[in-house]
């Protein structure tokens, strides 16, 4: 792909970067409206003409949902200011409708979640019967071991399951393997991203952004939906962090017709939430699948760094310094961490 200039486009009136961090409805008939004569006034074409030129770019949302961005949610990444996530989509609106043009395809990925799973405090219980503190509670394989936190016979009936001490094998399981392949201990999450709910939702100003772009350029928005197996983690779209329970039965698999989509990409800029979870495990797994291929594909991949920020919920849960090493290692791979602000003709191979 030859680098040519790209304009930016402005930014629509309608946009208030006040409502950022607050719910709403977004008025999708009028926004449809302006949407094409968004498109008639700045000669947007549709996105066939970027399969024609072999300029695919594909923008990567990370979980931007109200349970991750919104104050006073259940898991608001504050980060380091503690309006993190408020103002890191602030500049992902921006730099959404400044290049609107020119992004082939969103892909908004979205965590979901039930009420029963290995992660959520009514999974777990002690000896008196209490259910571990969420946002507090880190599940060793000590704790397994020991009996420290068992798990609640009442969940293996409802998941249908079978014998209670059947799953309890598998939570032994389950925290091992987390603990041999170097992955992050099972944190006990508050309920989050529950699907049905509120929380669920895309950020209502990204949400009207994206949309704004679908009609623009006439695609259609790809929905990704990760997290509901109660069985395991799911912090990457592209892999669950366990995928064989403790007899090597498959419980859940890889995302490869998404890892393949995105490979198909010439470019591929990824945002979004967690720095240090979500987002920072998605771009590892395809790293991963990159490396496997030809590590120079590495190359087409770009990382908005503002536009994404740690989990940081106390002193003693402080992702900071992990989610920094993680994006330095994957610029130290070939993948490109830049700015939001940076012009599209510089990322052009």
């Amino acid at each position: 792909m030859t680098s040519k200039t790209i304009l930016q486009l402005p930014i629509p009136d309608f946009f208030n970067p006040q409502k950022i961090g607050e719910v709403w409805r977004v008025p999708y008939q009028t926004r449809a409206a302006q949407a094409k004569a968004w498109a008639k006034e700045h000669n947007i074409q549709s996105s066939r003409s970027d399969e024609e030129a072999g300029t695919r770019i594909c923008l990567l949302l990370i979980d931007v949902q109200n349970t991750f961005c919104i104050p006073g949610f259940e898991l608001f990444v504050g980060g380091k200011s503690g309006l993190a996530a408020v103002e890191d989509n602030v500049r992902l609106c921006e730099f959404i409708y400044r290049n609107l043009h020119v992004i082939t395809e969103i892909i908004p990925t979205m965590d979901t979640h039930r009420a029963i799973q290995i992660f959520h405090p009514i999974f777990w219980v002690n000896s008196a019967g209490e259910h571990p503190t969420p946002g507090t509670t880190i599940i060793s394989l000590a704790d397994v071991e020991q009996g420290v936190w068992q798990v609640n016979p009442e969940v293996a009936r409802s998941l249908g399951e079978g014998k209670e001490l059947a799953l309890q094998e598998y939570a032994y399981h389950y925290v091992k393997k987390l603990s041999d392949a170097g992955k992050f201990p099972l944190i006990i999450w508050p309920y989050h991203s529950m699907l049905g709910g509120i929380g669920h939702a895309l950020v209502s100003a990204v949400e009207e952004a994206i949309f704004f772009h679908s009609i623009a350029r006439k695609t259609q928005t790809k929905f990704e939906l990760k997290g509901d197996n109660p069985l395991t983690e799911n912090y990457s779209v592209l892999r669950p962090e366990v995928l064989e329970d403790n007899l090597g039965k498959p419980i859940a698999y890889k995302n490869t017709q998404l890892i393949e989509k995105l490979l198909n990409c010439d470019r591929i800029i990824i945002a979004g939430q967690a720095k240090s979870h979500c987002v920072a495990w998605t771009i590892d797994d395809l790293l991963t699948a990159m490396v496997t291929i030809d590590a120079n594909l590495a190359k087409k991949v770009y990382v908005l760094e503002d536009c994404t920020s740690p989990v940081v919920i106390s002193e003693e849960i402080d992702f900071t310094a992990q989610a920094d090493a993680a994006f330095q290692r994957f610029a130290d791979a070939g993948m490109n961490v830049v700015k939001s602000t940076t012009p599209l003709t510089s990322l052009a191979n």
